[in-house]
């Protein structure tokens, strides 16, 4: 039976693959649409094979809010040129939505969540890799949760911030915050929140310094924790300067907003950028 055009169109829109792909899957099946999925699945999965040893540095970073839960996913390729591609795109989206509405608690739950065509994330990743020919991957899935949440994305699609709070705000204030994130890149929320190790590495490399520069034994302690105090003040959210206003620190302007109002989880996700 040959195959009409109508059937590879079905098929271009239930697996996203080219005309002539799904021309020759449907040859190859009888027209038997499940077996010609399974067809591209399986170059799909050929392709990964072959590219796996590739680094898939580029691609899009898209978050988004809901009340008291937000995400991030970034689904990862080789190249801008498929990055910037409205499908690429497009797939990367439904990917957030997805999360959005099942409240996957990792990556790995979210790759197993199927869309709305039947086929899983993992699965529809793979399927877009036999259409691209490039390497793929889900890079990053996190999200926040608490009384009041908001979301940020960079032009470019390449980083995004989602930041929750203890109690609402007004939308710009929110905004600020996740876009100082963004900005800063902060390592924690406030000084209690570096980990040790970290705390122990500045410590050490203030004191090496003041060793290099000949200051001596009896003030070694106070100079490492002069530039650890320094660290906090410059990485640490509730310590940073405003970027919208210096004389501020983040929490002072939260304060000037509601004395009660903080910041109680945030993440920063970054492709090829700084």
């Amino acid at each position: 039976m040959a195959v009409t055009l109508a059937d590879i169109t079905k098929l271009r829109k239930m697996s996203g693959a080219g005309m002539m792909d799904c021309k020759n899957a449907l040859e190859e099946s009888g027209s038997d649409f499940e077996k010609a999925m399974e067809i591209i699945r399986k170059k799909g999965q050929a392709v990964a094979a072959k590219r796996s040893d590739r680094e898939a540095a580029e691609g899009c970073v898209l978050a988004v809010e809901n009340g008291d839960f937000a995400a991030i996913v970034a689904v990862k390729c080789e190249t801008d040129f498929v990055a910037k591609n409205a499908d690429f795109i497009a797939m990367t989206q439904s990917f957030l939505d997805l999360a959005m509405a099942n409240k996957p608690a990792s990556k790995e739950e979210l790759l197993a969540l199927t869309l709305k065509d039947g086929r899983t994330v993992e699965n529809h990743i793979t399927d877009r890799i036999g259409v691209t020919g490039e390497k793929m991957e889900l890079g990053f899935y996190e999200f926040v949760n608490d009384a009041s949440t908001i979301s940020y994305i960079h032009p470019g699609n390449k980083l995004a911030t989602i930041v929750a709070f203890n109690k609402d705000a007004e939308r710009q204030v929110k905004r600020d915050v996740a876009m100082q994130v963004a900005a800063m890149n902060p390592v924690s929320i406030t000084p209690a929140d570096v980990p040790q190790k970290v705390v122990d590495t500045e410590k050490e490399i203030a004191r090496d310094k003041a060793i290099q520069a000949g200051k001596p034994e009896n003030i070694l302690d106070r100079i490492a924790e002069g530039a650890l105090q320094k660290f906090f003040k410059e990485n640490t959210l509730l310590q940073q300067e405003f970027v919208k206003d210096s004389k501020l620190t983040i929490e002072q302007y939260l304060k000037q907003q509601d004395k009660d109002l903080t910041v109680t989880a945030f993440k920063r996700v970054t492709l090829n950028v700084d």
